[in-house]
C-alpha cells in the first residue's frame, strides 16, 4: 500500500462510534493485516452496540410517553413523533444486519476490497464509513448512473 501523500485521520469525530482511536498503519505495513482487520471489527461491534442501544431507549421511550390525549391535536402530534422515530429505528435496523453482514466479511478475511473492482477500498474510507463495498471510484461511478438513471 503506497503511502505517499496520504494525510491518516486523527479526529476521531470522523468515526461512526466514539472511544476509538483512528488506525494508523506502520511504514510498510500490509494492507488488511490481523491488526487492521480486529481495528474495524472493534468498530463495527462497538457501532452495533450503540445501536442497539438506541432501539431499547426507544421502546422505553415510547412506553413512557404513550399518553392517551383526548385532544386529537395533541394525539396526532404524539403519532407524528413516534412515527418519525419509529423510520428512524428502522433506518438503524438495516443498517445494524449491513453491520453483521460486515462483520462476517472481517471473520472471512474478506474485508476492505471493492467489490466491483477488487482493488484496495483504504482505511481513510473504512474508518468513517465501515460498511462500505466499494471503492471511491466505483462508488462515484455507481452514484452517477443512479442520477442518470432518475432522470
Amino acid at each position: 500500500m503506497a503511502t505517499d501523500n496520504v494525510t491518516y485521520l486523527k479526529r476521531k469525530s470522523a468515526l461512526p462510534v466514539e472511544g476509538i482511536e483512528p488506525y494508523i498503519p506502520e511504514p510498510g505495513e500490509e494492507y488488511m493485516n490481523e491488526k487492521q482487520l480486529a481495528h474495524f471489527r472493534q468498530i463495527l461491534v462497538a457501532w452495533k452496540k450503540s445501536l442497539m442501544e438506541e432501539v431499547d431507549r426507544t421502546v422505553d421511550h415510547m412506553k413512557e410517553d404513550a399518553t392517551n390525549f383526548s385532544d386529537p391535536a395533541d394525539r396526532a402530534t404524539q403519532e407524528e413523533e413516534f412515527a418519525l422515530e419509529l423510520r428512524a429505528r428502522d433506518r438503524e435496523r438495516k443498517l445494524i444486519r449491513k453491520i453483521e453482514k460486515t462483520i462476517a466479511r472481517v471473520d472471512d478475511d474478506d474485508y476492505g476490497y471493492c467489490d466491483a473492482c477488487g482493488v484496495e477500498i483504504g482505511l481513510q474510507r473504512l474508518e468513517v464509513r465501515p460498511t462500505a463495498e466499494l471503492c471511491i471510484d466505483c462508488k462515484t461511478t455507481q452514484e452517477i448512473k443512479e442520477k442518470q438513471m432518475a432522470v
